[in-house]
């Protein structure tokens, strides 16, 4: 009988050690998740501040492009409604990153053909205000490409966490969705054509 009774309380034991192992585990690793998810929205911030600080230089660039005779108006356009696009998309809570990575390319894309297109213009390049504005656009881009890139290290830790087994477990359960890694849209490589348009 006291065997009996010793062997029934060791199995308990043995039991009550087993979920309160798997209970930490579980514990530990859901607040690593937070941690990652955390680590990784405050990575995607970053790129939303960058793309916030060229955003308000670009008001600036166009004002003074304006001033060339005969530059392309559509250029302007497409970068002034890249950038509206841009703001609106950041600004509405039911958007995606994924949405504002789409609106941050067209952005990206819209600026490049602009700066392109400017160097055939050597006055306006040769002007003091323009010239200071560029060099604030490069800084504002590395600056741009070094959160991207920060964000895509911190998303690739974070989307393996919650793939890899056991975890997984978690992560599923309590909806830890993966983070889309800000890509390069398909044909960046690619210098941007440019289409003169004079007297527009």
């Amino acid at each position: 009988m006291k065997k009996n009774v010793s062997g029934g309380v060791i199995v308990l034991i043995v039991v009550l050690v087993i979920a309160a192992t798997i209970g930490v585990w579980a514990m530990n690793t859901y607040n690593g998740f937070i941690a990652l998810r955390t680590d990784t929205q405050g990575g995607w911030a970053q790129v939303e501040t960058q793309y916030q600080r060229r955003a308000d230089l670009v008001p600036q660039l166009v004002a003074v492009v304006e001033g060339a005779a005969d530059f392309e108006k559509s250029v302007l356009v497409d970068v002034t409604e890249a950038r509206t696009n841009w703001l609106n998309t950041v600004a509405d809570p039911n958007a995606t990153i994924d949405d504002n990575i789409q609106a941050s390319s067209s952005f990206d894309s819209a600026l490049s053909r602009l700066l392109v297109t400017v160097e055939a213009y050597p006055t306006l390049t040769a002007t003091e205000s323009f010239v200071t504005l560029q060099s604030q656009l490069e800084g504002t881009e590395n600056r741009v490409a070094v959160a991207r890139q920060d964000y895509n290290d911190l998303v690739r830790v974070y989307n393996t966490a919650i793939e890899l087994v056991p975890a997984s477990v978690i992560a599923g359960m309590f909806d830890f969705d993966a983070f889309p890694f800000f890509e390069s849209k398909e044909g960046a490589e690619n210098a941007p054509e440019v289409e003169f348009e004079f007297g527009e």
